[in-house]
């Protein structure tokens, strides 16, 4: 699973939430390397418009909370592959509320966590058979720099990106034996919609301009500028090169070195 593929058969992967944004661009990345990418997105509309743009690479539709759906679909992958997927990325995901514990949504919190979590729960218990099976794997959870830090009035989200980072550190050591690598991926703030519209309601909650929020969550990494999808997606595709053959049970930070999460206004 080098990075320049000679092999007579290229190397597989299944990409979740991945018709748009950082999975969209794991996906191509991962393409443009050589490996043969299937992924699946819950947005009828994002799938439709991914497979169009890129009809070499298998796009199915399915909300990975549903365990059915999540089996069906890691199902016709591995039917696809005959039965030798060499990588999973679990990257669906939400953002989920932002409040206050006590103006939480009960519905929202559980529906946050059965997507971050329960997700990629229903992935590798229907892919890790066959990856024991063949004695090689690599999984790759994306969590968050939430998962590293405190995140007031996130908590539907950094209890499900924490989890995530138990997970990887479990299935590590479980997996291990096997042949099979797994790592924890944490993306810092990325441009695009979704940290558009977390700010956009930290502002309206906080009561101030967006872009004072911006500049805050800009002004609590060393950087000072949020990353984007390819350097997520660039990080992935080492971590599932040989180049990382030893590297497992790890939780690598993608986020121009986060120092807070916590910064009032």
């Amino acid at each position: 699973m080098a990075d320049d593929l000679d092999q007579d058969k290229a190397p597989t992967a299944l990409v979740t939430g991945a018709a748009s944004g950082i999975g969209k661009s794991i996906a191509l990345c991962l393409k443009d390397k050589g490996w043969s990418v299937f992924v699946c997105d819950a947005d009828q509309q994002a799938v439709t418009s991914f497979q169009q743009e890129h009809p070499d690479i298998r796009a199915f539709l399915c909300d990975v909370a549903n365990p059915q759906e999540a089996g069906a679909t890691a199902a016709a992958v591995l039917d696809a592959v005959d039965g030798k997927l060499d990588l999973l990325i679990n990257n669906a995901g939400i953002a989920g509320m932002t409040g206050a514990i006590e103006d939480l949504d009960v519905e929202d919190f559980k529906k946050t966590l059965d997507v971050n979590v329960n997700g990629s729960f229903y992935f590798l218990k229907a892919v890790v058979p066959s990856m024991k099976k063949n004695g090689v794997g690599v999984v790759l959870n994306i969590a968050s720099t939430a998962a590293l830090f405190g995140y007031p009035n996130r908590t539907p989200y950094a209890a499900a990106k924490w989890a995530l980072i138990g997970m990887t550190k479990t299935l590590a050591m479980e997996l291990g034996p096997f042949g099979i690598r797994v790592n924890a991926v944490c993306p810092g703030s990325v441009e695009g919609d979704r940290i558009d519209g977390v700010i956009a309601r930290d502002a309206k909650r906080r009561d101030v301009p967006a872009e004072t929020v911006r500049k805050i969550y800009e002004g609590q990494v060393s950087m000072r500028q949020f990353v984007r999808t390819d350097d997520i997606a660039q990080m992935c595709a080492f971590l599932a090169s040989d180049g990382a053959r030893m590297v497992s049970g790890q939780v690598i930070a993608v986020d121009g070195h986060t120092e807070s999460l916590s910064v009032p206004i």
